[in-house]
């Protein structure tokens, strides 16, 4: 009986060993597993929260690997990953021929291109259905307008389409701000803006817009805006004729060897200064001209003389001097004879010339 008594509890005593070392063989695989995706997220949100995305964590139980897809500071994400707590060693790798997370269908960004120009809009896209393809038909109708038509090239391709084609629709509603020639590529990542708009303001809508019709994408704005040419007031285009009018009946004559305009000038002086404020943007030449009765080398300094004269004399009545060129040409330019007295008074004078068209 002894002996029938001790051979149970032995075998009993054998169980109870055998089944914590069938558990363990049986948990730590799985306990692994565990431990690894747990070291993965902790060093990937350890990198994201340091604002450095486009790597990958790979770990081998306690080991990290890091593929880099993008040039980084190594230093730096060595630093990160490895103070996180439990994970042993940092490597590195390229992200070549390395295993990758694979991406599902939601993941993967197609991309497309929608035109517009003043007779069409044209979408250029590859989506997964006939219904995403008619849902873009209609969101088409809705900015074609009656004078433009539907440039359609769009694709259907069920595996490697666009899936959810309201990427597409609002960055179609924000190309539809405006008027002009202009395209609008999204490849991802990136919305890249082209052609040409109408003005600032409407530059602006439309890259707000897109920004707004795809949050966090890169907006590459290349919208061309028309260089305008300054408007020109009537009073400016008509600058150049009036001043020639003004010359033909306002003459600014001189004493007699000085540079004193004469008593029946003076009111020319003062009308050529009103002439002169009717368009701020206009440029004269003062050009002063002498009789022959002195010889070519006093005549040529006394012009010089009487056209800064006038001019002294406009600054003072309120026209900028950067506005106003004298120049002298002593005798070599009479509109009357020399041989008379009347003739030589005429020659004594000051004339404005506009220097550019206003």
């Amino acid at each position: 009986m002894p002996g029938l008594v001790r051979r149970p509890l032995v075998g009993w005593l054998l169980a109870a060993l055998a089944v914590p070392v069938l558990l363990t063989a049986v948990l730590i695989p799985v306990k692994a597993g565990s431990i690894e995706d747990e070291l993965r997220a902790q060093a990937t949100t350890a990198l994201t929260e340091r604002g450095i995305n486009g790597v990958t964590v790979v770990m081998d139980g306690r080991d990290a690997r890091i593929l880099l897809s993008t040039d980084a500071d190594t230093t730096q994400i060595e630093e990160i990953v490895g103070g996180v707590e439990g994970i042993r060693t940092v490597s590195f790798g390229t992200g070549r021929n390395e295993p990758q997370p694979t991406q599902g269908p939601e993941q993967q960004a197609a991309g497309f291109e929608i035109g517009r120009t003043d007779s069409a809009i044209r979408v250029q896209a590859t989506v997964r259905s006939e219904l995403a393809k008619d849902s873009i038909k209609t969101e088409v109708e809705k900015v074609l307008g009656p004078d433009r038509e539907y440039d359609q090239r769009v694709n259907v391709d069920a595996a490697n389409g666009i899936e959810d084609v309201g990427t597409l629709s609002a960055l179609l509603h924000a190309l539809a701000i405006g008027t002009g020639d202009a395209s609008v590529r999204y490849d991802g990542t990136t919305v890249t803006l082209s052609g040409a708009v109408p003005d600032q303001a409407t530059k602006a809508m439309v890259a707000r817009a897109a920004a707004q019709a795809v949050p966090g994408a890169v907006i590459a704005d290349e919208l061309q805006v028309p260089v305008s040419k300054p408007v020109v007031s009537e009073a400016c285009r008509t600058f150049k004729s009036r001043l020639s009018e003004f010359s033909r009946h306002n003459r600014i004559n001189f004493l007699s060897g000085t540079a004193i305009v004469n008593d029946a000038s003076k009111q020319s002086v003062v009308r050529a200064a009103g002439l002169l404020k009717t368009c701020a943007t206009a440029r004269v030449e003062v050009a002063g001209h002498t009789d022959n009765l002195g010889s070519p080398a006093t005549s040529f300094p006394l012009s010089e003389q009487r056209a800064a004269a006038v001019k002294a004399e406009l600054v003072r009545l309120g026209i900028p001097a950067n506005r106003i060129l004298a120049a002298g040409y002593g005798q070599a330019f009479p509109i009357a004879p020399n041989t008379t007295a009347t003739g030589r008074i005429a020659n004594r004078r000051a004339e404005l010339r506009a220097l550019q068209e206003n």
